[in-house]
């Protein structure tokens, strides 16, 4: 691993760095020093600006449990790791041999603000180790005073803090200036120096300073220490930290709490604002700013008078994920490429590389374009050229992709070659040719002199078809024409024949002569091919005299049609067979047979329709690796008439509609391995097939499949238990899973000194643990484990060494828990469940027992199995209770285990409760226990009394002991009654018992004299102390009428409707509530109304009210 590149000096005999600074021990107080670095970053080191430096950490995990975490710090706790980037990079390796993990922090390019306090941490569960150094930044030494400024540039500016451009400013300064005389150089630094802060920006705006800021802080430490401040009694921290759209409190202390305060961010003031929050409490200032962004990235201060403290403020943006991932292409030289992805967060930075190059933006602007939409980025190649093709990468701060560019040279395919021509005088020759790029021009030579458009010869070019017409043919129009596409290394020629037209003027027979031309498209004698979908044009030159008849056939059938797709053209001594648009039912033996008076003659043809083959068949994937797959599938039904030359392979991601080639050249095999594939990610295939006349459509995408890789093998591999027949084995999970997954184990075993393995499961065993059974007594066997995916199987996990199967011999052990080896105590209802877990080899035989007796299965279930035994009762009852044996043996060993179960209920009340004694105000009680105590002891007794007059019991005594007791206080002149309860672990007696005799606490002394007392008659008639009153409702909504009486005794009160008795009419209700009298009517209609009396009666009299009800229809307004 690289030390610190020559730029950094690092300072003479520097000591290690001590394990942690002070605030490192404030901040991990519950994790302990220790010594993890085995080499540290050195203490001090100088930087030249402008150049680069390494910082390199080592840590030795060989004594850890886990992988160690390392973080690099400037400061106090500004954690680095967000600003990884062009200016710092991070990287981190492991050496397996070693085991020592290595670190590197590279700082590309120093500038001054990289100067400072740095730490680095490491930290593994409950250790922790820190080691501190520190960067010095030395200006370079250059000639031009104004390049010293570049050397503070902003490295960590976010986006709304870039390098402030004032060039165009500087540009027309110069233009307005007159040329002058050099001025003496002027030192930047004095000036800030002596300058006031409100007069910063001036100076930066002058001197063209970018990175204000970053001078700022290198002159606030060449500055002299500041006196002790007289306005603070406690200042802002030296910097503070939040991530992008959080809140950030800054606060300090004042000495005065009425002084006014004012808050600055890079030297300009702060005006409150929603964002912008600033309070005064008590001595204590705070600046709150609502939603950060990268904008708030900038130096603060808190100015009182003329005493001020500063601080800064670092704004984290979060990391930057890649939701959608960039595709493949393939494409040939020319076209156009767009790089496309989708990120986590709109207006996020994304940065393109080309191999290990990165695209910058005004350096590459004429090749590459950059575009970006929302979340969407795009990379756009304007045309791509052979070096473009590699493999391109985006990366953010969160996330990275990559994408494969494939380019290959434009071949031009000729789709349909020029035809000679045989044309005679004042007929039209056109040659016409297709080539498989639409966009491509061409030239026309005849004899190799360029062909030129004139009003005779006339040059097309639509879409893929290049024509050249000649008009009113001539004799010197012959000769050999070609067609020279522009670019291409490839021509296209055929011949112009002139035919002359011969008269004889003296009249005479000649028998009929078919004349063929065998050099157009015959391949062979009389055989002529023609690719489906071309025209077919056949020029039969006939002589003979007088004119001779021609008929043309295929097979016996004769083709008389003038018009169509099929058909016959006559002219004078040509015959003409066109076939437009050819089929392949086209294909056949095709006959002309020509008669005169002078005889006949007759040709044969073979025409054969060629085409592009049929799509390949049944793509599908067999078998996968880590980035690799094999694809095989089925040659096409119909090969188009012209043997199979190859396939051409197409794959593309599942959910892309972009497909990329993966063979250039034709492959002639049907099983090809696709390479260069990226684990765990979906793709499909599709196959061509492609013979003399071109290719075929596409085969049918292939089902989805993934690249993965097996697992690594089992770990941890392990014998669990060894019977006479059987083996127990445990392992864990590999730990290598991958995309694929995990399907299953396979367990295999052998002999000692055998090498055929025997697979113990036929079914994959899911869980970690399996029994092979079946295994011979006595022997070695050895044992392996196979994980088991999609991708195939792993390396094996193999037992060190071989185990004998022989079950080994273990005294039974019954583990009887801690809480039943006392007393088991239930209540009547409650479910019992004991577990009983226990040991031995082979597998014990289990026995229970109730008092020395088997139990009843009919009143205790119980369930056995190899480790335990388990004792259920559904609901307990008092005969349940006993002491239960648990009988463990192994042929002539045995261990025994009993439990003492008690069921208890309430118990009964107790006996023969009476008053022995009464004196002065207390009364003697006495009783005897209850004869049922619920099978449980008695725990105290409950004592109650009740005075004979209101007969209302309060307890006197709770949970008592004793068998009686003495109730004090007692009231004079009142005769007491008691009853008692009996009380036990279920609770009190469901009855008590009562005393058999009371208790009279006598007067002495006293004597009543009775006062004579008149009582009122209460009596009175009937009297309605509040009438019924008249009243209209509306139909369909329940009302009420109410009325008051008084009367004693009580009268009877009597509702009627037009003096008839309301009886028991669901309708109505009548309520009386302490003499207020209320009929209620439910939902009345137009029938109920009238008029309603109320009639209260007593022996005394009676007395009626009465109201009158109208009910009315309601009406809709809407309606009127």
């Amino acid at each position: 691993m690289p030390e610190p590149v020559p730029e950094a000096k690092p300072a003479e005999d520097a000591p290690p760095a001590d394990g942690g600074s002070e605030a490192d021990d404030d901040e991990n107080q519950s994790t302990s020093l220790s010594g993890l670095f085995v080499e540290k970053p050195p203490e001090s080191v100088v930087a030249v600006a402008g150049s680069d430096v390494t910082f390199v950490a080592k840590v030795d995990s060989s004594a850890l449990t886990r992988k160690p975490t390392m973080k690099w710090l400037k400061g106090k706790w500004l954690d680095l790791g967000s600003k990884a980037g062009k200016h710092m990079q991070f990287k981190e390796t492991y050496d397996r041999n070693t085991k020592i993990y290595t670190y590197e922090m590279k700082i590309i390019k120093v500038v001054v603000g990289d100067a400072g306090g740095y730490r680095c941490e490491v930290t593994v569960k409950d250790k922790c180790d820190s080691s501190t150094f520190e960067i010095t930044v030395e200006a370079a030494h250059q000639e031009d005073q104004a390049d010293i400024l570049s050397a503070f540039k902003r490295a960590d500016a976010g986006e709304d803090d870039g390098d402030l451009d004032f060039s165009a400013l500087l540009k027309a300064a110069k233009k307005k200036k007159k040329p002058q005389k050099e001025e003496p150089e002027i030192d930047v630094w004095e000036l800030l120096k002596s300058a006031h802060p409100s007069e910063y920006e001036k100076i930066a705006f002058q001197y063209g300073i970018t990175d204000l800021r970053g001078m700022l802080k290198r002159l606030k430490k060449m500055k002299e220490v500041q006196k002790h401040s007289e306005a603070f009694l406690k200042r802002l921290e030296s910097c503070y930290s939040v991530e992008k759209g959080k809140k950030i409190v800054m606060s300090c202390e004042v000495l005065d709490p009425n002084v006014q305060v004012k808050w600055l961010k890079n030297g300009q003031e702060i005006k409150p604002s929603a964002k912008y929050v600033m309070e005064a409490i008590g001595n204590v200032r705070t600046l709150t700013i609502n939603k950060a962004n990268l904008s708030d990235d900038a130096a603060y201060e808190c100015v009182v008078g003329d005493d001020k403290c500063a601080t800064e403020v670092y704004v984290k943006e979060p990391p930057i994920t890649i939701t959608k991932l960039m595709d493949d292409y393939h494409v040939v030289v020319g076209e156009r490429v767009e790089f496309e992805i989708e990120v986590s967060e709109e207006g996020a930075h994304v940065m393109w590389y080309f191999e290990d190059q990165e695209i910058i933006k005004d350096k590459d602007s004429s090749k590459y374009r950059f575009k970006k939409d929302g979340k969407k980025h795009t990379l756009i190649i304007q045309e791509a050229t052979l070096d473009d093709a590699g493999m391109y990468h985006a990366w953010t701060n969160g996330g990275h992709t990559k994408g494969e560019l494939e380019v290959e040279e434009k071949e031009l395919e000729v789709l349909q070659d020029i035809a000679d021509l045989t044309v005679r005088a004042t007929d039209q020759a056109m040659f016409k040719c297709e080539v498989s790029d639409d966009k491509v021009t061409g030239k026309w030579f005849k004899d190799g002199v360029e062909v030129l458009p004139s009003e005779r010869i006339k040059m097309t070019h639509i879409g893929r078809f290049h024509r050249l017409i000649i008009d009113n043919v001539k004799p010197e129009d012959a000769g050999d024409y070609t067609f020279v596409p522009d670019g291409y290394a490839l021509s296209l020629s055929a011949k112009l024949n002139f035919l002359e037209i011969k008269i004889d003027y003296v009249p005479r027979q000649d028998p009929p002569k078919i004349h063929l031309d065998t050099t157009g498209n015959m391949v062979s004698q009389n055989t002529i091919i023609v690719v489906a979908g071309n025209k077919l044009r056949l020029d039969v030159e006939i002589t003979g005299e007088p004119a001779p008849t021609v008929v043309w056939s295929k097979g016996d059938e004769p083709i008389t049609a003038t018009e169509g797709r099929v058909k016959v053209e006559s002219r004078k001594d040509l015959s003409c067979f066109v076939i437009e648009g050819a089929e392949r039912g086209d294909e056949g033996n095709y006959s002309i047979c020509v008669t005169n008076p002078a005889g006949e003659d007759k040709a044969v043809l073979f025409i054969k329709i060629v085409d592009v083959p049929d799509p390949p068949e049944n793509v599908k994937c067999t078998g996968v690796g880590e980035d690799c797959a094999t694809i095989v599938w089925e040659p096409p039904k119909f090969d188009g008439g012209a043997p199979i030359k190859g396939y051409l392979m197409e794959r593309k991601k599942k959910g892309s509609s972009r497909w990329t080639k993966l063979n250039f050249d034709v492959y002639e095999s049907t099983t090809y391995e696709a390479k260069r594939m990226i684990e765990g990610v979906l793709y499909e295939m599709r196959v061509f097939a492609v013979n003399s006349i071109g290719l075929s459509q596409p085969s049918l995408n292939s089902k989805p499949f993934m690249p993965i890789a097996p697992t690594s093998e089992p770990t941890r591999l392990m014998v669990h238990d060894v019977t006479d027949s059987t083996c127990t084995l445990r392992w864990l999970a590999p730990e290598k899973i991958g995309a694929g997954g995990l399907d299953g184990y396979v367990i295999e075993y052998c002999k000692e000194g055998d090498t055929e393995w025997v697979a113990a499961n036929t079914d994959l065993c899911e869980k970690q643990g399996y029994v092979v059974r079946g295994l011979p007594v006595g022997e070695k066997i050895n044992f392996r484990v196979v994980a088991v995916n999609i991708a195939g199987r792993s390396p094996p996990a193999t037992l060190s060494q071989p185990v004998t199967i022989r079950e080994v011999v273990e005294y039974p052990k019954i583990r009887l828990p801690r809480e039943l080896r006392t007393k088991y105590i239930r209540k009547v209802g409650e479910k019992i469940n004991l577990t009983i877990p226990f040991q031995g080899k082979p597998h014990p035989v289990a026995s229970w027992f109730k008092d020395g007796q088997p139990v009843d299965p009919k009143m205790v279930n119980v369930r056995t199995t190899n480790v335990d035994s388990i004792l259920f009762i559904r609901s307990a009852e008092r005969e349940h209770s006993g002491k239960y044996e648990l009988v463990l043996k192994i042929e002539n060993m045995e261990d025994r285990a009993s439990i003492d179960i008690r069921i208890i209920e309430k118990p009964g009340p107790p006996l023969n409760v009476r008053v022995t004694d009464v004196w002065g105000f207390n009364a003697a009680l006495e009783w005897e226990p209850p004869k049922d105590d619920g099978n449980c002891e008695i725990t105290g007794y409950t004592i109650q009394k009740a005075d004979m007059k209101t007969k209302e019991w309060f307890t006197v005594y709770e949970h008592n002991r004793r068998t009686n007791c003495t109730v004090s206080d007692l009231i004079m002149g009142n005769e007491y009654m008691f009853r008692v309860y009996s009380e036990n672990l279920c609770g009190l007696s469901e009855e008590p018992r009562f005393s058999k005799n009371t208790a009279v606490i006598a007067k002495t002394g006293l004597e009543q004299k009775q006062t004579s007392y008149k009582e009122k008659d209460m009596a009175c008639a009937p009297k309605f102390t509040q009438p019924l009153v008249d009243r209209s409702v509306v139909a369909g909504y329940s009302t009420a009428i109410s009325c008051s009486v008084r009367g004693f005794p009580k009268p009877k009160i009597v509702w009627m409707k037009n003096r008839m008795i309301i009886g028991e009419d669901p309708k109505f209700l009548m309520q009386n509530n302490q003499g207020v009298l209320t009929l209620n009517i439910r939902k009345p209609g137009t029938f109920d109304a009238g008029k309603y009396s109320c009639m209260a009666v007593n022996d005394l009299g009676q007395d009626e009210v009465e109201c009158k009800l109208d009910v009315r229809v309601a009406t809709d307004p809407d309606k009127k």
